[in-house]
Formats: structure tokens, C-alpha cells, sequence
């Protein structure tokens, strides 16, 4: 495990290596390209043709969608526990997003004329749930209940199979819970492209939802434009910032949640203004790797993806956050100080406050969405919340004294751009309206 100060030579030179190792290398673009490109020109055959390949799945065409009755029998044969604490999670889905589902509104500018926005749900949207080892059945909760908030009247769900082609009975389960009975069993790069571009099978959607892993993430970038997508949230991130009032315990059970993701590609991050807190934290980390089922893939990311930043104060904490942007930022500081740091960070996917506040509740439970930005991406975007599933239209209505009223603005911007034909489209309507 790496650490580094603040006060080293070394620091700027070792975060900045640390964070470009995040980005995609050029094998990984050139084989989502390559795949895509055979997705958009071979259709059915090159999806059934890489599920095997890489989930060794043998599938059909016909394979492609489970059967309805397939995913109500998941949803029956649920045992209570796991039907409860699946219930929990939607209410609280449910309970923070409709908070913010925005409303139509009308009103009179400045020239007397009406303007103001309305807000459609998109047509048809595609959700990512990433399964296989892993099968994250939390995220259909917190992408596919968002959709169906919005009203989309088309939700159509893409994770990956096992051979002969099972899908975790508990994920399809919660997608039954949700309401979504289009599903296919295809996962990777092929599963965007198959969203992207359509197939004889599969039809395309208006825009891509949901996390993955680098080749996915990639994937979504590169057909941004032939379809929307919402962002592209990548390997897992965390990071804490830890003072004097911190508990090593607390701190290396959370900085392993996140690194158990196990790809190899996830970032995990502590920032402390004490060089003994770091010491204790890693003995802490040694002796519960050793109780964890993932252990050995848990370990490949530390060794790579683990670096622990010793510095002055909060305050420089705080910009190493904004710098680093990290999808999760736990603050286990004093309470003296939580005011002043949530207020002083501005790029953090989530901030969970607090040494009772660990991530793994912003995963799981507590109401918002888990898809986050990585990468960086948090310094210009933000995490998945319902406004994505909809479409924002402006409308106007002017009538003939409205318009005279804009006629000087119009004119004169006309005359700016040297575009006089907008200027006329106006003027026209002036003088016929006399």
C-alpha cells in the first residue's frame, strides 16, 4: 500500500500517476470498437457469437429475452427475508426520487409573452445491470425504479448469463419487483452495442442506463451520440478523509467494501491528517482480508489501487477531494467539522457523513441512486437521479403585441450576427400584424 504527504516532493507527481491510472487503455478501446462494430453489422449472430465467447452462454436468438414466466416465478420463489429487505430498498428508491420529479410550469416573460417547460419521459431507455460473479441486484433497484417514476414507457433490462444461460434467480427477482419484464440475458460490450444500434431480436433504445466494468464504461462512451446515455460510471471508487476522531476499524471495513469489487481497476483512497491513523488502518485491513470471500481479488486491488495521503489539515483534504472528484467520499472527522467540508467539496459523487454513515448505505439502502460518476467525472457531472429519464422541452407562445415587444432585441442581434433572414422572420410578423 502506497502512502504519500503533502509535504513529499513527490506528492503532485504521485496522485497525478495514481489518478491517470484510471483511464482506458488503447487495447481496451480497440476491442470495444471491434466488437461494436461487428454488433451493428451482424446482428443476432455476433451478440450469440461473443455471449459464448465470454459468458459462455450458448444462446439463440430466440434465448436472448427470459420469459415472463420466468421472472415471476423468481419473484414468487423469493425467500421473505430477501422479498422484505428488496421492498425496503424500492420504498426508499421510491420515497427520494419522487422529491425530485420536476413539474411543467407556464409563465409571462418580459415581453408578455408565455414561455416554460414540460417534461417527457424518455420513449424507450436500456438499463445495465452487471451480473455474472457479481450480480448487482441493487442496481436494478436504483435504476430500472427511476424509469418507472418517469413513466418510460418501454424499460428494457441487459445482464449477463452463465452457461446455459442463467441469470441469478434474486436478480430477476428484484426486476419482477420493479416492474421490467423485458429482459434478455446479455451482458459486455455486445449488450450496448445490441442497445446502441438493434438487432433482429433485440430492439434498440433511445438511451443506455447503468454501471459496468472498463470495457462496458467504454462501450457506453463510444456509442454516446448513435444513442443517449447517462454517464459512465466505471470501477468502483471510495475515499476517506479521516481526523484524530476516527476509528482505524470503521475506515479499512469500508476501503475494503469498495476494493472487494475485485477487477483490479478500482481506486481506493484515504486521506488523514495523522500518519499513525494510516499505520493502524492497514493492520486493520490485514486482519479482516483474511475473513473476507473475495479475498484474493480484494488484494490484487489494494495492491495496485490503494493510496493512503497524509496531510496538513481538513481544509487540504478538501481539495484533494475536489481535485480527485472520487465517486464515494466517506468524512469520518469530528462534527466540529463536518459543516465546513461538505460545504467545501463540490465534486464528490456522494458524501456519506459521519463514522455511522458508511457507503455501503448509499449502495444499498438509503434512497439515492449508486450510479456515480469515476474518473474524474465528478467535476462535471453528477450522479444518476430521475431528471435523466426525462426530456426537458421549452415552449413559447407570443402574440402580436409580444413579438412587437421583442422586435428591437430581435433586430439588433440580427444585425450582430449578420443573419438579417432571422431578422425578418420577425419583422414580417409586425408589420402583417398592423
Amino acid at each position: 500500500m502506497r502512502t504519500v504527504s503533502t509535504r513529499s516532493r513527490q506528492f503532485e507527481s504521485t496522485l497525478a500517476a495514481f489518478c491517470r491510472g484510471a483511464s482506458v487503455p488503447a487495447e481496451v478501446s480497440r476491442s470495444v470498437a471491434e466488437i461494436l462494430a461487428a454488433v451493428k453489422a451482424k446482428g443476432d449472430r455476433a451478440v450469440a457469437g461473443y455471449a459464448l465467447k465470454f459468458d459462455g452462454a450458448k444462446l439463440r436468438p430466440r434465448d436472448f429475452r427470459v420469459p415472463v414466466r420466468q421472472i415471476e416465478a423468481a419473484l414468487r420463489s423469493l425467500p421473505a427475508a430477501r422479498r422484505k429487505a428488496l421492498n425496503a430498498v424500492h420504498r426508499a428508491v421510491v420515497g427520494f426520487n419522487r422529491k425530485t420529479l420536476p413539474e411543467a410550469w407556464s409563465a409571462k416573460n418580459l415581453h408578455g409573452a408565455w414561455v416554460g417547460e414540460k417534461f417527457d419521459p424518455i420513449g424507450r431507455v436500456g438499463i445495465y445491470v452487471p451480473g455474472g460473479e457479481v450480480p448487482l441486484v441493487s442496481t436494478v433497484l436504483m435504476t430500472a425504479t427511476l424509469a418507472r417514476i418517469a413513466g418510460c414507457p418501454q424499460i428494457a433490462a441487459f445482464t449477463p448469463s452463465g452457461p446455459g444461460g442463467i441469470v441469478a434467480p434474486d436478480l430477476l427477482a428484484a426486476l419482477g419487483l420493479v416492474g421490467v419484464t423485458e429482459v434478455y440475458r446479455v451482458g459486455g460490450v455486445h449488450a450496448v452495442g445490441a442497445m446502441a444500434y438493434g438487432t433482429e431480436s433485440i430492439p434498440a433504445v433511445d438511451k443506455i442506463f447503468g454501471p459496468g466494468n472498463a470495457y462496458v464504461c467504454e462501450a457506453k462512451r463510444q456509442v454516446y451520440g448513435s444513442v443517449g446515455v447517462d454517464l459512465l460510471p466505471g470501477p468502483s471508487e471510495v475515499m476517506v478523509i479521516a481526523d484524530g476522531t476516527a476509528r482505524a476499524d470503521y475506515a479499512a471495513a469500508d476501503l475494503l467494501a469498495q476494493a472487494e469489487h475485485g477487477s483490479g481497476r478500482e481506486k481506493i483512497y484515504l486521506v488523514t491528517t495523522s500518519s499513525g491513523f494510516v499505520g493502524r488502518v492497514e493492520a486493520q485491513i490485514a486482519g479482516q482480508l483474511k475473513t473476507l470471500t473475495r479475498s484474493e481479488k480484494t488484494q490484487r486491488v489494494l495492491d495496485k489501487g490503494f493510496l493512503a495521503i497524509v496531510v496538513r489539515s481538513l481544509a487540504e483534504a478538501a481539495q484533494i477531494a475536489n481535485r480527485v472528484a472520487p465517486e464515494h467520499l466517506e468524512l469520518m472527522v469530528g462534527d466540529a467539522a463536518v459543516e465546513g467540508l461538505v460545504s467545501a467539496i463540490t465534486t464528490a459523487g456522494a458524501i456519506m457523513v459521519g463514522s455511522s454513515t458508511p457507503t455501503v448505505l448509499g449502495d444499498f439502502a438509503a434512497g439515492p441512486s449508486h450510479v456515480l460518476p469515476t474518473g474524474g467525472a465528478g467535476r462535471f457531472s453528477s450522479g444518476l437521479q430521475l431528471t435523466d429519464f426525462l426530456r426537458r422541452t421549452s415552449v413559447l407562445r407570443y402574440g402580436p403585441k409580444s413579438i412587437k415587444r421583442a422586435l428591437p432585441t430581435v433586430v439588433a442581434l440580427s444585425a450582430m450576427e449578420r443573419l438579417d433572414g432571422h431578422g425578418r422572420s420577425a419583422t414580417i410578423r409586425s408589420v402583417r400584424s398592423r
